[in-house]
């Protein structure tokens, strides 16, 4: 349990696999404007330990330029589930947030 919170808990690692599983396989420039803000070393970097890792796949297409797409693989499936519970949660609190600003800003009217 150790490693697979390890590998989560890098950062970017959860965003990249939400964008993968969210959006389907994706070439790199594609996924690197999917997630907004990752630098393409950590990107770069963050695949290949998830790639290693088995949860992404790395199709390679020998044409010019090379065509290089990521995706998830059916491990990963695994872990889609908890991903759509934090997706669902994120939602419920951002939703939380934005009613309790109204509520603060209508108080001070």
């Amino acid at each position: 349990m150790g490693g697979l919170l390890e590998l989560l808990a890098r950062p970017w690692t959860l965003h990249i696999l939400w964008a993968l599983s969210h959006n389907g396989p994706a070439r790199f420039g594609v996924l690197r404007r999917q997630v907004e803000g990752v630098s393409s070393r950590v990107l770069t970097e963050r695949l290949r330990t998830l790639e290693s890792a088995g949860f992404v796949f790395r199709h390679y297409e020998q044409t010019i330029p090379p065509a290089v797409t990521y995706g998830i693989t059916d491990r990963m499936k695994d872990i889609e589930k908890v991903l759509a519970q934090l997706e669902g949660l994120g939602r419920k609190w951002q939703g939380e947030g934005a009613a309790r600003a109204r509520g603060e800003s209508s108080a001070r009217a």
